[in-house]
């Protein structure tokens, strides 16, 4: 008998779940900086569901049309005709996931067919420039902002919290009682990627490394102390993680609300340039 196909080819419209490792790397690898979230669980664990939390979809081959299908939706390619495909099929599970992030000429096509079968979101950001830095930082960096070490992770989750919710809108502790919650963060502590300013035992200013791929470091929760904003505080802070991340051989990257034009000349006073838009769908 002969082996199963790597990826199952389907009809016109449907989507089957790719089996191809390298030819995923090889797409993630062509948009590193807009792929990193996918490209970082694909590095560290393959493309087999259960590792990676979710299902590489396709309606063709990864080289047409990619998505990730997870407790998160994350197109990473596709036409028009690819993007409703990945609705419909999401569509067809039990339960909608939380978020739908991407690029935004990817995410909100998807989103305008999801949003008939699942309602309104809980909020839509359509316009979040998506910006990267490959060089040290232009201003002055925080000598005081370093890793968070594991024994300060109760300090630390009181600003995480606080981020999480001004941010999301939602308290991450719900549901479980911050147990999950608690295992990411401590997660991130043990790996390095969550950096902080500490004065008196208190966080004045954090920011982690949510996704980290072989090329590129996302930063994320970038968070200072009401008490201590209007200092230049967030951005020596970010820019001695960013500094981090370009000297560990990667980009830095994030995206930002469009709207929120205090973070982006911050981000642009570091040295980060816009390489493209991202949007984000929030659920639940």
């Amino acid at each position: 008998m002969s082996a199963p196909p790597l990826f199952r080819l389907a009809d016109e419209r449907r989507v089957s779940v790719v089996r191809d490792a390298a030819m995923v790397r090889r797409v993630l690898d062509e948009d590193p900086i807009g792929s990193c979230m996918v490209a970082s669980r694909v590095a560290d664990h393959g493309v087999d569901p259960t590792a990676i939390g979710g299902e590489m979809w396709t309606r063709r081959r990864p080289t047409d049309s990619l998505c990730f299908a997870g407790a998160n939706l994350i197109p990473l390619r596709g036409e028009i005709g690819d993007l409703v495909a990945f609705a419909d099929k999401a569509t067809s599970t039990a339960r909608r996931c939380s978020s739908l992030v991407g690029r935004a000429e990817l995410v909100m096509p998807m989103w305008h067919r999801l949003e008939s079968a699942w309602g309104p979101a809980r909020d839509v950001r359509d316009h979040q420039p998506l910006m990267a830095l490959d060089a040290e930082p232009q201003c002055a960096i925080d000598p005081r902002v370093r890793p968070v070490r594991i024994e300060e992770l109760d300090a630390y989750l009181v600003a995480a919290v606080d981020m999480f919710i001004g941010e999301v809108g939602v308290d991450p502790r719900l549901g479980d009682g911050g147990r999950g919650y608690r295992r990411r963060v401590a997660g991130l502590i043990t790996a390095g990627r969550a950096w902080a300013r500490f004065e008196h035992g208190q966080v004045v200013f954090k920011a982690e490394v949510g996704s980290q791929s072989p090329s590129v470091g996302q930063i994320q929760g970038v968070w200072v102390h009401p008490d201590w904003r209007g200092r230049g505080l967030g951005a020596a802070g970010t820019a001695a993680l960013a500094g981090a991340v370009v000297r560990s051989g990667r980009v830095a990257s994030l995206y930002v609300n469009g709207y929120n034009t205090i973070a982006r000349a911050t981000y642009a006073r570091i040295g980060f340039t816009e390489v493209g838009t991202f949007a984000t769908v929030l659920l639940d």
